[in-house]
């Protein structure tokens, strides 16, 4: 994959320094229109090999108070989010602070999606070969499940879909990517996600 290692570097590093008047301007509207915390939300992950690494977004939501509690489910989150954080989320803005973990090497343009401990580093069995994979801020399970604070939303017991539904199909789609990787798919997949379109992948559309 020295192809990825080479595209991941380069392109982040010019991302970075294409896009940093907008990293400074998304970085002013969030002290002005979130004050009382930190410009960024910096979170610790899982990476590659199960190692912990901290993940960069810009901050989206209410600074957390010492009685909540994490529970890693997009749908438990959503009342935190703020009118401008909501924005950034819809254009991945939020995301763009994740090009320096891709340039650093704790994460690739297209892979898993990071999770926080409890999750990834709880795989068994052959599931835990995902963990060989470099966390990405797309992939095949971020597209497929592109709406997963909506569709958890939308049921009764959220952790409970999301922990028995959407994280077993994730891995398998996790899987299916470290088996039949191609540098053409991983294109496609940035131009998706950038451009919001579907793409046929591991035999469905995602």
């Amino acid at each position: 994959m020295i192809t990825k290692y080479i595209f991941d570097r380069l392109v982040s590093l010019i991302g970075l320094l294409i896009l940093s008047p907008i990293l400074i301007i998304v970085a002013i509207l969030i002290k002005m229109k979130m004050p009382g915390g930190p410009v960024l939300f910096v979170q610790e992950r899982v990476g590659r090999y199960g190692r912990l690494f901290k993940v960069h977004k810009f901050r989206s939501m209410t600074v957390r108070k010492e009685t909540d509690t994490m529970t890693g489910v997009a749908a438990t989150e959503t009342a935190r989010i703020t009118p401008l954080g909501e924005k950034l989320r819809k254009y991945k803005i939020d995301e763009l602070p994740e090009l320096w973990d891709v340039l650093t090497g704790k994460m690739s343009f297209v892979g898993p999606r990071p999770d926080i401990p409890g999750y990834a580093d709880l795989l068994k069995g052959d599931d835990r070969e995902i963990l060989k994979l470099r966390p990405g801020i797309t992939g095949p399970a971020s597209l497929k499940y592109r709406d997963e604070e909506e569709i958890l939303a939308s049921v009764d017991n959220p952790q409970q879909y999301n922990d028995e539904i959407i994280y077993p199909d994730k891995v398998r789609l996790n899987r299916y990517y470290l088996h039949h990787y191609s540098f053409i798919k991983d294109i496609q997949m940035i131009f998706c996600t950038v451009l919001g379109k579907k793409m046929r992948y591991a035999g469905e559309v995602i």
